[in-house]
């Protein structure tokens, strides 16, 4: 994507969340490196606690679907639905299918990390998920208040050991996360509300931003 649409995308994040102006170089760099990864047929992984948990969840919805365009499949795919199967029936499949960026959202598997926490370990609920879909390519987007979660922590530290990439997405201080990922997001705020209401137009403009990036 070109510097001055970048550039317009952040004055327009900025223009409503001025607080956040101190955020846009580190949104940047963590869109860029998402657009590598996605680039390079990689998918990404997403992990975090409580209210994060949700983040996670909405964010692999905006990049798993169409978010603010529709994403109609290739004609060469429908050409293979119909192929496959009979032109009423291709038709119908490529009319209702839409184009995706790979995102897993690990915070929804309750049968595997409750029995994980119970026979295992807790920490490790989500750096087992890591270690089970994560390849060299990939990229973690770890969510964390505090920048602290130790089960949010164990998964980047599986991340990279695999050769994945990490982007944290954090508040003020960062904690430990800030030095963990390749790219730190820190809103500029202390308590859990403030910052996660914060979160919500970072991920959003990185959702818009790689939609575009991928399809137009």
């Amino acid at each position: 994507m070109e510097k001055l649409i970048l550039e317009n995308y952040m004055q327009l994040l900025v223009e409503r969340y001025p607080d956040l102006e101190g955020c846009t170089s580190d949104i940047i760099a963590a869109f860029q490196l998402c657009t590598d990864v996605f680039h390079l047929s990689g998918k990404m992984l997403l992990c975090g606690n409580g209210g994060s948990a949700s983040d996670c969840d909405h964010i692999a919805g905006e990049l798993m679907k169409g978010f603010l365009s529709r994403r109609p499949v290739p004609l060469s795919f429908r050409g293979s639905l119909i192929q496959e199967w009979d032109e009423k029936e291709g038709d119908y499949l490529a009319d209702h299918l839409q184009q995706a960026l790979p995102a897993i959202s690990l915070t929804n598997h309750a049968a595997l990390i409750t029995a994980y926490a119970n026979d295992v370990e807790p920490e490790m609920i989500f750096a087992q998920q890591v270690y089970g879909y994560g390849k060299k390519g990939d990229v973690l987007l770890a969510l964390s208040t505090s920048g602290n979660s130790a089960n949010v922590l164990r998964a980047v530290q599986t991340a990279r050991a695999l050769g994945m990439r990490t982007i944290g997405l954090t508040g003020k201080q960062g904690g430990r996360l800030k030095e963990l990922c390749d790219v730190t997001i820190r809103v500029p705020w202390e308590r859990t509300p403030d910052i996660q209401e914060r979160h919500l137009p970072i991920y959003h403009i990185l959702c818009t931003m790689l939609e575009r990036e991928f399809f137009g």
